[in-house]
């Protein structure tokens, strides 16, 4: 295997650097709680509108549906008209969806302000891991993309906390109009920073592109930069979609999109969405005690990103993968195993249950939730990295889409052991995929990092 060679590290302005990252963080905010709202608000939409089990699943699923058209679209327009611009038009939908979600006089009028958070999502989601990695430094750019994933189990856990806060009085549409405050200061603050100087280069406003690096590295690190950016723009930037096919990018794709729909498939958002549920599965049937085991799930899968965010780049991206995914592999078996012996267990479930998904959560938090997004963001060439992680985004949609809709029904089908058995079937895919697949990227520089993997495709 070739290794890079060492590079000189420019000096950065560290206080533009994070504040562009608690940004895009605040997207992921609004990410985590949109999504994570639904598991506390459903009790009560439920029976508002009297929901049967398919309708239930498809007012938790439909934001994935938008958050799949806000990836497709998204990755376009943020090539097309930059990476702020598009996080701009992130903001403005989330407020809109978060203003709809609460008024909604029935159940289709819910429908759509869902949809729009998940076009919001899709948005936001392509193009903040790309806008932070194309402005952080190398050997700090794991841990500022990771930030993202930190930011979205933060935005989980206060969906926790607001759902089990409002329980009492079965406050569902506050729970949802909640999401606006952030999503107002989300679009304040991005209107505040600059258009990524990578895209700026690549559209020929080499002046401008100057000017942002200057605005926050000295001049050694603008020539680095600069010398960077035009090597990986040898090639002018891609905007057809099947260039992702092309034998230069075709390994960058399969990286991406195979591993964030192992992400999901190894069953983490039945969890974020579904908490109370499973928890009453297990034996805690109370509302509120469920949302409260929901909301102590979300907190460990907080405190457990900060492990990834300190050692992502000083162990590097495989050994925290191997790790996580191995305990996520042994918590859904042991899950799986005390369902399939809850008589014998008796009350005695619920808790263990909870172990099992604290477990579960931590191993994720610490491993594919943030290395995901963070692989996502440095295996694609420049030309084509907006429209690559977009792929990976619909990727990730598509494969959270069919989960979330199918878990009840698999639940009441293939009963509760089997199910999370077939999670834990795809957490041990996911180590050989991990194995033989993934490239250890820590402390390289992005146009490297494509480099390589291309050759590699190539070699093979």
């Amino acid at each position: 295997m070739s290794t890079a060679p060492a590079v000189p590290q420019p000096l950065v302005n560290r206080h533009f650097i994070w504040k562009v990252s608690f940004i895009a963080g605040l997207g992921g905010i609004l990410y985590g709680f949109d999504m994570g709202i639904i598991a506390a608000a459903m009790i009560f939409v439920r029976s508002t509108f009297g929901l049967s089990t398919r309708m239930e699943e498809w007012v938790v699923s439909i934001v994935l549906v938008g958050s799949m058209t806000g990836a497709f679209v998204g990755g376009s327009i943020a090539d097309r008209i930059g990476r702020r611009a598009t996080l701009v038009w992130g903001g403005i939908i989330f407020i809109a969806g978060s203003v709809l979600a609460p008024l909604s006089p029935n159940v289709a009028c819910l429908i759509i302000a869902r949809a729009l958070l998940g076009v919001a999502i899709g948005f936001t989601s392509v193009t903040a891991p790309v806008y932070v990695s194309e402005l952080a430094p190398p050997q700090s750019r794991g841990t500022l993309i990771g930030l993202y994933q930190f930011a979205l189990t933060i935005g989980i856990a206060l969906a926790d906390l607001v759902g089990y806060w409002l329980a009492a009085q079965q406050g569902w549409r506050l729970m949802f109009g909640i999401g606006a405050v952030p999503a107002v200061l989300f679009l304040l603050m991005v209107i505040t920073v600059p258009e990524s100087p990578r895209w700026l280069f690549a559209q020929g406003r080499q002046t401008e592109a100057e000017q942002v690096l200057r605005s926050y590295t000295d001049e050694a690190g603008v020539s680095l930069f600069i010398d960077d950016i035009r090597n990986s723009l040898r090639t002018p930037m891609e905007r057809r979609w099947s260039a992702l096919w092309s034998p230069a990018v075709r390994n960058s794709l399969f990286i991406a999109v195979g591993f964030t729909v192992l992400q999901q498939v190894t069953g983490i958002n039945t969890i974020i969405y579904y908490g109370p549920k499973i928890f009453a599965l297990a034996g805690i049937t109370a509302n509120k005690s469920a949302i409260f085991a929901t909301l102590l799930v979300a907190v460990t899968n907080v405190l457990a990103t900060i492990i990834a965010l300190v050692l992502v780049d000083r162990v590097g991206r495989k050994p925290l993968l191997y790790v996580g995914v191995g305990g996520m592999t042994a918590s859904l078996f042991t899950l799986a195993a005390c369902f399939y012996n809850q008589d014998a267990l008796g009350h005695s479930l619920g808790v263990i249950a909870t172990v099992c998904l604290m477990a579960y959560i931590t191993c994720f938090a610490f491993s594919m939730g943030p290395i995901a997004w963070i692989l996502v963001s440095e295996v694609f060439p420049l030309r084509l990295r907006g429209r690559g992680v977009a792929a990976a985004t619909l990727g990730s949609g598509t494969s959270n889409f069919i989960v979330s809709l199918t878990f009840l029904s698999l639940i009441n089908a293939a009963g509760n052991a089997f199910t999370f058995a077939i999670y834990g079937g795809f957490c041990i895919i996911t180590l050989f995929f991990v194995r033989f697949v993934i490239p250890e990227t820590k402390g390289r520089d992005l146009e490297s990092i494509s480099a390589n993997t291309a050759s590699s495709r190539q070699a093979s």
